[in-house]
């Protein structure tokens, strides 16, 4: 058949489901470590960077159940998880983990801001070159953290905890706004990031940590604000669809 017929005027409907976003699904699992209270994620994607990133969840102390595929459901929904920080356990994620995944890495912001200390690995290791991770180090250093490299690791520390400042990227970071959101949440103070990344997924990061107890403005746009808070809560939260396989 060298020729297909095609007669249009007819309406066209129907349901297509869009799996959860990547993403958004990681920097939001890695938020329950900022309180002890449970942060329930849906429409989690099934993929290896979130098993990966379970397996240095519960090595940082985090209970964790997975409500998966019952039947009558579509895989594409996503998974349900049940995150549980109540005791932060160990605040070093080793290379090993961290290799794994680059945004694995993120984890120092809300060790750092919750326990006051971090110690995790360069994700290319002694190579710091690797896969920069200056702005994100530099947002925390902003936030009153002191950094330490050391043997391939980022060392921070905040012991009297993170204070609210002004922070503005010379470039684009989706990795760095994750970071200074998390981190701003439980600063002592308001936070400004100027230049922020306008990603859905950092919306949908920053309209998680809301119902966390965190007072956030401006996310999606290019300054966010964000009034810091002593604690956070657990929260109900579905992770957004992918725009990419939408």
């Amino acid at each position: 058949m060298d020729r297909i017929r095609i007669t249009g005027g007819r309406d066209l409907n129907g349901v297509i489901p869009i799996s959860g976003a990547k993403n958004a699904a990681l920097p939001l699992m890695i938020a329950s470590l900022l309180t002890e209270d449970e942060l329930t994620l849906t429409n989690v994607p099934r993929l290896r960077d979130v098993e990966s990133l379970k397996r240095i969840l519960i090595n940082h102390g985090v209970d964790m159940m997975v409500a998966g595929k019952r039947t009558g459901e579509d895989a594409r929904r996503g998974q349900t998880l049940r995150l549980a920080s109540r005791s932060i356990t160990d605040t070093e994620a080793p290379y090993e983990l961290v290799s794994e995944m680059r945004a694995s890495f993120w984890v120092i912001a809300p060790l750092l801001a919750r326990m006051g200390e971090a110690r995790v690995s360069l994700p290319g290791g002694c190579a710091i070159g690797t896969r920069p991770v200056d702005l994100l180090l530099m947002a925390l250093e902003r936030l009153g953290a002191t950094i330490e490299i050391d043997a391939g690791y980022a060392v921070a520390r905040a012991p009297k905890g993170l204070k609210g400042a002004e922070i503005h990227f010379d470039k684009v970071t989706v990795g760095g706004t994750h970071v200074a959101l998390m981190a701003a949440s439980l600063a002592d103070g308001t936070t400004v990031i100027q230049n922020a990344a306008m990603e859905p997924e950092i919306a949908d990061l920053a309209a998680c940590l809301v119902k966390m107890g965190a007072r956030v403005s401006g996310a999606g746009t290019r300054v966010i604000e964000v009034k810091g808070v002593s604690r956070l809560h657990g929260a109900h939260h579905q992770v957004v669809p992918d725009r990419i396989e939408a």
